[in-house]
């Protein structure tokens, strides 16, 4: 795989790095250096009933496809019941969310610009050494101009 936007590359299915983040795990599709910033690209498998807290970027706007199962997904002051084969759109500085459906579920996120790799990077290593709460989820947030509005639901960290 390439390692500059000039290159251009392919991966395989079922290819990336992985990262773990302890009760589901994402591969990286694309990062910020592959496409020259225009976007980054994970693969999501996440557990029925999984979802993160109430939460903003303020530099980057957040996608999802839907590949397998259902989201429901939290936008301001609207929700979305997104099955598979659903896109939502997130604008930067919207407060937004989501929860697993009944089933384990698999998305494709898109970040544009590119960012927040980082974010899921350090979120991992915290959750390795057992050093991952609600404090610490806010602090790294903080660091990809993202934060955290809601409180953070049980099986997140």
């Amino acid at each position: 795989m390439a390692d500059s936007a000039d290159e251009g590359f392919m991966l395989p299915p079922g290819q990336g790095r992985s990262i773990d983040l302890g009760n589901f795990a994402m591969l990286v599709k694309a990062t910020e250096e592959q496409t020259g910033g225009h976007f980054s690209l994970l693969e999501a498998t996440e557990p029925p009933g999984f979802g993160p807290p109430l939460h903003l970027h303020r530099d980057a706007s957040e996608s999802f496809y839907v590949l397998e199962g259902e989201y429901t997904v939290f936008l301001d002051d609207r929700q979305f019941s997104c099955p598979a084969g659903s896109f939502i759109f997130m604008p930067a500085g919207r407060p937004h969310g989501f929860r697993v459906g009944a089933e384990t579920s698999r998305k494709l996120v898109l970040f544009t610009t590119a960012s927040l790799v980082g974010y899921f990077e350090d979120l991992s290593t915290a959750i390795r050494a057992d050093r991952a709460d609600p404090e610490a989820l806010s602090a790294i947030a903080a660091e990809y101009s993202m934060e955290v509005l809601g409180p953070v639901p049980a099986g997140y960290l």
